[in-house]
C-alpha cells in the first residue's frame, strides 16, 4: 500500500460519543495498569538496597533490580499468546478485563513483600517472581487494548483511537514519576527505605481493581461481533494461522516494536535512573524531568497519531523517528555538558517520542480481524521481551563500555527500524488496514 494522505473527513468517519466514552474508558484503564508495571523502574535505587545483602556494590544491585525488572518483559509472549488465542476466539472484552485484574494482585503483593534482612534470599525470588506475573498480565493488556480502540472507531480514526490509548498508557507513567517524585521529596532516605518505597505499589494494587470496575462499562467491540455473526472466527489455531500467511506482517510489527521499546524503556523509563548515577543529578530534578517528559510525550502520541491519520502512516513513521534521534541525541548532549538545559530538552525529547502512538496503528493494519489479536501480540510481545529484556542490563553494559552518550546511539539505531519500515509502506509494503470487518 501507497501511504497517501486521508481524504477529509465525512460523516461516518467522525467519533461518536459512545465513541469517545470507549476511548475515554480505555485509555484511563490502561493508564492506571501501565502505572503498576513500571513503577518498579522509577524505586530501582531503593529496592537495589533492600532486597540485595549489604555491601553489595551499588552498581551491581542496580544492575540486579534491573535484571528483575526485565525479567516482566521476558514473561511478556507468555500471556500476550494466551490471552491473544482466547481474544481471537471468544471476544475482545473478557481478555481486555481479565489482564487488568492479573495485574492488580501482583502489584500489591510486591507492596507488601519482606526484605532481605528479614527473609534473605526469599525477598529477591519472591519479587521476581510477582514481576513475572505482572508481565504476564500486561503481554495481554497492551495488544488487547489497541485491537480494541481500534476495532471501535471508524477505519480512518485508527490512528488517533491507538494513539489516545497509547497516551493513556504513557499517563501512568507520568502517575508513577509524579509519585515518586513526591515521595523521594518529602522523605528523608531512611523512611524511603523503611515503608515509602511500598506506597506506590499499594496505590498500584487499589490502582488495578478501580480499572477493573471501569472496565466493566465497555462493551465488545463491533468488529468481533460481526465475525461471530458471520461465523468468520479462525477455525484453527490462530497463532498457527498468523506464522503461516502473515510472516511479513510479523517481521515489521516487531521492526516497529524495537523502536518503541527503546523510546520508553530509554528515554522515558532508565533515563532519571541514568540522571543520578551517571549524570549525578540530584533525584527531585531528575524526576521532575521525566514528569515534563511523560507529559510530553502523552501529547505526542496525539499529536503523531491525530497526523498520521491526516498525512500517512508511513510518514509519520519516518518523520517521527528521524525527530526522536535528534532530540535523544541532543538531550544526552546537554547533560554531558552538565545538563544547563536539561528540563526543556527533556521535555522536547518526550513529545518526539510520541512517534510510538503511530506504530500500533501499523500493526493493527498489518493483520486481518480473524488473527488480529494473536498475530499483533505474537510480534509485539516476542520482541519486546527481546529488545526490552535486553535493552536495561545492555544500555548499563554500554554506558560502561561506550561513555554517557550510549544510551543516545542505541535510541538512534533503533530508530533505523522505524525508518525502515516506513520505507517499505511507502513503497507498497501491504497493509490490511481496509480488512476490518
Amino acid at each position: 500500500m501507497h501511504d497517501t494522505p486521508a481524504a477529509g473527513p465525512s460523516a461516518t468517519d467522525r467519533l461518536s460519543r459512545g465513541d469517545l466514552r470507549t476511548l475515554g474508558l480505555a485509555a484511563l484503564g490502561g493508564a492506571l495498569e501501565f502505572y503498576d508495571f513500571v513503577v518498579f523502574v522509577f524505586l530501582t535505587v531503593p529496592l537495589s538496597e533492600l532486597f540485595f545483602p549489604q555491601g553489595t556494590a551499588p552498581w551491581l544491585a542496580q544492575l540486579q533490580v534491573f535484571g528483575i525488572f526485565a525479567a516482566g518483559y521476558l514473561a511478556r509472549p507468555l500471556g500476550g499468546i494466551v490471552m491473544a488465542h482466547y481474544g481471537d476466539l471468544l471476544g475482545r472484552k473478557r481478555m481486555f478485563t481479565l489482564s487488568v485484574l492479573l495485574m492488580a494482585l501482583p502489584t500489591l503483593a510486591i507492596g507488601l513483600l519482606p526484605v532481605y534482612a528479614q527473609i534473605g534470599v526469599l525477598a529477591p525470588v519472591l519479587l521476581l517472581a510477582l514481576r513475572v506475573l505482572q508481565g504476564i498480565a500486561v503481554g495481554g493488556e497492551v495488544p488487547g487494548a489497541w485491537v480494541f480502540v481500534a476495532e471501535h472507531v471508524p477505519a480512518r480514526r485508527v490512528g488517533i483511537a491507538c494513539a489516545s490509548l497509547t497516551s493513556g498508557l504513557t499517563v501512568g507513567i507520568l502517575i508513577g514519576s509524579l509519585l515518586t517524585a513526591a515521595i523521594h521529596e518529602r522523605m528523608t532516605p531512611a523512611q524511603l527505605l523503611d515503608y515509602g518505597w511500598r506506597l506506590p505499589f499499594l496505590a498500584g494494587g487499589v490502582f488495578g481493581f478501580i480499572a477493573v470496575w471501569l472496565r466493566r462499562w465497555l462493551r465488545e467491540t463491533p468488529v468481533f461481533e460481526a465475525m461471530q455473526a458471520r461465523r468468520a472466527l479462525a477455525d484453527e489455531l490462530p497463532l498457527k494461522r498468523v506464522l503461516r500467511e502473515h510472516r511479513g506482517a510479523v517481521v515489521r510489527s516487531m521492526a516497529v516494536t524495537w523502536t518503541l521499546t527503546a523510546a520508553i524503556v530509554v528515554v522515558i523509563l532508565m533515563t532519571p535512573t541514568l540522571m543520578q548515577a551517571v549524570f549525578h543529578l540530584p533525584p527531585a530534578t531528575a524526576f521532575l524531568g521525566n514528569s515534563l517528559a511523560s507529559l510530553a510525550l502523552a501529547v505526542g502520541c496525539l499529536a503523531f497519531g491525530a497526523a498520521a491519520d491526516r498525512f500517512g502512516v508511513a510518514r509519520m513513521l519516518a518523520v517521527g523517528a528521524v525527530l526522536m534521534t535528534l532530540a535523544t541525541c541532543v538531550l544526552y548532549l546537554d547533560l554531558q555538558r552538565g545538563g544547563v538545559h536539561f528540563l526543556p530538552l527533556y521535555a522536547l525529547a518526550g513529545f518526539t517520542v510520541g512517534v510510538v502512538g503511530v506504530v500500533p496503528t501499523v500493526m493493527v493494519h498489518a493483520f486481518p480481524p480473524a488473527v488480529r489479536f494473536s498475530g499483533l501480540s505474537f510480534s509485539y510481545n516476542v520482541a519486546y521481551a527481546i529488545f526490552g529484556g535486553i535493552t536495561p542490563p545492555l544500555i548499563g553494559a554500554l554506558v560502561k563500555g561506550l561513555g554517557p552518550l550510549a544510551p543516545a546511539y542505541y535510541v538512534a539505531l533503533a530508530a533505523l527500524a522505524a525508518v525502515w519500515v516506513a520505507a517499505g509502506l511507502r513503497g507498497g509494503g501491504r497493509i490490511a488496514e481496509k480488512r476490518r470487518g
